[in-house]
């Protein structure tokens, strides 16, 4: 039996974050780079179209736009949250959620990992384990989408009414 793959795509709003400074702390970031990293991360555009198993996300601050395609199985390269460039392995952890391993190429530095969850509410939920630090920081982020079509005076026709 094939498994129903969840739909990742859409453009997403941040709802919360928590704890993104302790990570960064944790990662040895300094901080006045710290400071200049949660200020602009506190509402990135996050963009994501996706294909089967493969994901292309493209997260963007008043910073930086990181951008990063993959497929659920297959090892590929990206960078740390601090910009250090890794090898990830992505899995699906539940039929919901994709775990990331990640690996440094380079130096050495804390282990990190990533999941990617879409809750039974529709959010996106996004964690960062670093096993150094025990308060594990997370952001949750509400589809666009969803939104613009929960509005009936804007598509009245849409929601079966003239």
């Amino acid at each position: 039996m094939d498994r129903k793959i969840p739909d990742f795509a859409g453009t997403w709003k941040m709802k919360s974050s928590e704890n993104f400074e302790e990570l960064l702390k944790a990662l040895g970031v300094n901080v006045m780079l710290r400071k200049i990293a949660v200020a602009a991360a506190s509402k990135p555009s996050v963009e994501i179209t996706q294909d089967g198993e493969t994901l292309s996300i493209k997260t963007s601050t008043s910073v930086r736009t990181t951008h990063v395609t993959f497929t659920v199985g297959q090892e590929f390269n990206e960078a740390t949250v601090d910009g250090h460039p890794c090898t990830s392995f992505p899995r699906w952890e539940t039929d919901s959620k994709i775990s990331c391993e990640q690996t440094l190429q380079k130096g050495e530095g804390p282990k990190t990992s990533w999941t990617r969850e879409i809750t039974n509410d529709g959010e996106l939920i996004l964690v960062r384990f670093i096993p150094a630090i025990m308060c594990y920081p997370y952001n949750s982020y509400t589809r666009v989408f969803d939104h613009i079509l929960s509005s009936n005076s804007l598509f009245p026709a849409f929601f079966g009414r003239p």
